[in-house]
């Protein structure tokens, strides 16, 4: 059996894996939900903040990991902004 493959047919092929290809990576343009904790590591020092309710803890020091003080704190509570009576 001889395959002859001319010009047109070669690219109507490329033509059809490219745009199969374009349809399969396109990505919903919907921002995707976040996880529940959101982590930031910056000059040896590490932030976990739970997004649901304000919740987190520092850890000061990468350096000592054992000996690291996590410290806990409530997001709203700490960076309370005054209330304005109307």
């Amino acid at each position: 059996m001889k395959i002859v493959l001319d010009v047109k047919s070669i690219l109507i092929g490329l033509l059809l894996a490219s745009v199969a290809f374009l349809a399969m990576s396109n990505k919903s343009q919907q921002e995707s939900k976040s996880g529940k904790f959101t982590t930031e590591i910056r000059d040896n020092m590490v932030i976990i903040l739970n997004t649901e309710n304000g919740d987190y803890i520092i850890g000061k020091s990468l350096n000592d990991i054992i000996r690291d003080r996590w410290i806990k704190g409530e997001f709203y509570q700490t960076f309370k902004t005054a209330k304005v009576s109307e």
